[in-house]
């Protein structure tokens, strides 16, 4: 799969992603906040095979981009 290709379908994911949030109450979440989020776990040992990326935004629950969203605010790096 090409480069482009790929971030594609990720794009697509995580906006799908971010869709299903905003389904159940949580209005302002974008695409690329559920990427941020699902990417920070890659930071140290790089991208995983796209099975697993997929699996990894798919099965994203909410509770844990909260998690996320509320400790990248305290540490200032979102907003």
């Amino acid at each position: 799969m090409a480069d482009e290709e790929l971030s594609s379908v990720i794009e697509e994911l995580c906006n799908s992603k971010a869709e299903e949030f905003r389904l159940i109450g949580y209005e302002y979440v974008t695409g690329k906040e559920i990427w941020d989020c699902v990417n920070e776990k890659y930071q140290k040992n790089g991208q995983p095979e796209l099975h697993q990326l997929v699996n990894d935004i798919l099965s994203l629950k909410v509770t844990k981009f909260m998690n996320y969203m509320t400790i990248s605010a305290y540490k200032g790096t979102q907003f």
